[in-house]
């Protein structure tokens, strides 16, 4: 390189951002509020990375329709919520552990090629989604969640911080972002929207986080 050429930056490592973790958004639509003993309906899981110029931005979208688990309860107010008909016959649904198999193998890929250690779930009101998912790890039996089982980024909070606003409907127009009224409370649009949400406040916090001098890791 000669004195005129511009310096060669060098992209973040995921890494070393968040201590090790791949943030991994995931959305659940389900069948009421208690992931004990209500249906998970819908999952879908948005992981993200850092383009050459250090922004963040989605990586990979995955999501299912998952049949609801036997035994489950349903509660009609949250079916006209978000829509779903679960015993709709053309509805693509798949058992709860082909779905979370499916979603954990990916994002296990994504670990290990972004060098991180494992993955921490960011939603918005995300111990809910934490919840169902966990509840759903315990029925299948899945042995090797690469989630972490209790840490998790909440962009709720994150959006009340970076924009003073809670409601990610809200939180996504005071980021600039436009919203779909009728696509939201599916799965793959609300974990979409949510991580577009996320990327926006990493993206705006960079110059803060990089200023600051790194701590070593005990």
């Amino acid at each position: 390189m000669t004195d005129t050429d511009p310096p060669t930056a060098t992209p973040p490592a995921m890494a070393n951002r968040f201590r090790g973790f791949l943030p991994v958004v995931v959305d659940v639509e389900t069948g009421g509020f208690n992931s004990a003993t209500d249906a998970l309906l819908e999952i879908a899981a948005v992981t993200v990375d850092f383009d050459d110029s250090g922004e963040l931005g989605i990586r990979e979208s995955m999501s299912y329709h998952v049949t609801p688990f036997e035994g489950a309860n349903i509660e009609p107010a949250s079916l006209e919520v978000n829509g779903i008909d679960p015993h709709h016959p053309l509805r693509p649904a798949i058992a709860e552990h082909d779905a979370l198999s499916r979603i954990f193998r990916a994002i296990r890929a994504t670990v290990k090629d972004t060098g991180c250690k494992r993955a921490v779930l960011v939603g918005h009101n995300a111990h809910f989604d934490l919840g169902f998912l966990n509840a759903a790890i315990q029925r299948t039996g899945i042995k090797r969640s690469p989630f972490h089982p209790f840490s998790c980024f909440d962009t709720a909070t994150l959006g009340g911080v970076a924009y003073g606003q809670t409601v990610l409907r809200r939180a996504a127009a005071a980021a600039g972002m436009e919203w779909d009224n009728d696509a939201a409370h599916s799965a793959r649009y609300d974990t979409e929207q949510t991580a577009r949400l996320f990327c926006h406040i990493v993206n705006r916090f960079r110059p803060v986080y990089e200023s600051v001098p790194p701590v070593p890791q005990s």
